[in-house]
């Protein structure tokens, strides 16, 4: 049910580098025809760096591990394709369904290819009023058991970011900022919250991979915050104003579950009017082309 592509497995088998991609992004993240445009740009975006790119979805019920350009333009353009974490993996494969994954199905499979770098923009974590809702993103638990290098931007900004990162804590799922020691705020270069850690070259990073390995410690993800530029952020006082106002009207309408996320990320692309997403993609291309330098540093040794 694991299909690598022919690319991808030459690539691994002749100690390449390989960067792995979410196609979440694709199918339900951008609107027609631009999304197509990015997932085609940021594969180009890892090339350019020396390493393969490995855009993973599941189509007609099997995972694939790389897609060629036909299998990108139909997660792009089919209305059919599901959005799959990865409990919904063997449904999906057992009913032959289509579907593009998120953080935690792209992690998994992955994983399960032999792929250790993962670029993606923010990962998903615990909400607001989780006291209330325990609503968590499946992203938390997955990676607490995976060991795959995830390069992001920190987690969406729309969450509880100091409640994430303490749940990511208490899993035991190593956090470390890349050039900076402040957690990035997807959108914003700083979510306010400090890391403990702090990695500077994609042979630091590297070297902490392999220590996981020597220490034989848990099968964990190794969390790589890459903050968005400051001249590419979106304003901070934007951010503020619009997400505020968005937070109040999903309460006032009673939004829930997971309509909630999708609402606010809508309501943040309205209000900004477009600069949001503006800033996801840059934040994204950064942390493609670090992850393609971090894969190149793996594969070095």
């Amino acid at each position: 049910m694991l299909v690598v592509s022919d690319e991808v497995a030459q690539a691994l088998t002749a100690g390449r580098p390989v960067v792995a991609l979410e196609s979440t992004i694709i199918a339900h993240g951008l609107p027609r025809p631009r999304n197509l445009r990015v997932a085609l740009e940021l594969e180009a975006l890892v090339r350019e760096e020396g390493a393969t790119p490995a855009t993973i979805a599941v189509l007609d019920g099997r995972a694939h591990v790389g897609l060629d350009e036909a299998q990108l333009e139909r997660v792009a353009q089919d209305d059919t394709v599901r959005k799959l974490s990865h409990r919904d993996l063997p449904l999906a494969t057992a009913t032959g369904a289509s579907g593009a994954t998120t953080v935690s199905a792209t992690a998994l499979l992955a994983s399960r290819a032999g792929v250790r770098v993962f670029a993606t923009g923010g990962l998903g974590g615990v909400h607001r009023d989780w006291t209330s809702t325990q609503d968590e993103s499946a992203d938390l638990g997955l990676l607490a058991r995976t060991r795959i290098t995830v390069v992001c931007a920190g987690v969406k900004s729309i969450l509880d970011v100091p409640a994430t990162l303490q749940r990511l804590e208490t899993l035991g799922v190593a956090v470390a900022g890349y050039g900076t020691d402040r957690f990035p705020g997807f959108y914003l270069t700083d979510s306010g919250n400090p890391v403990d850690w702090t990695l500077h070259t994609p042979e630091e990073v590297a070297a902490v991979m392999r220590a996981q390995d020597a220490l034989g410690t848990e099968d964990s993800a190794l969390i790589l915050a890459r903050p968005v530029s400051r001249a590419e952020q979106l304003d901070p006082e934007l951010h503020d104003r619009v997400l505020h106002a968005a937070l109040a009207e999903c309460e006032a309408k009673g939004v829930s579950g997971q309509a909630v996320t999708p609402f606010l990320l809508e309501r943040l692309t309205e209000g900004t009017a477009g600069a949001s997403l503006e800033a996801n993609l840059a934040a994204v291309r950064g942390n493609v082309r670090l992850a393609a330098r971090v894969a190149g540093a793996w594969v070095r040794g």
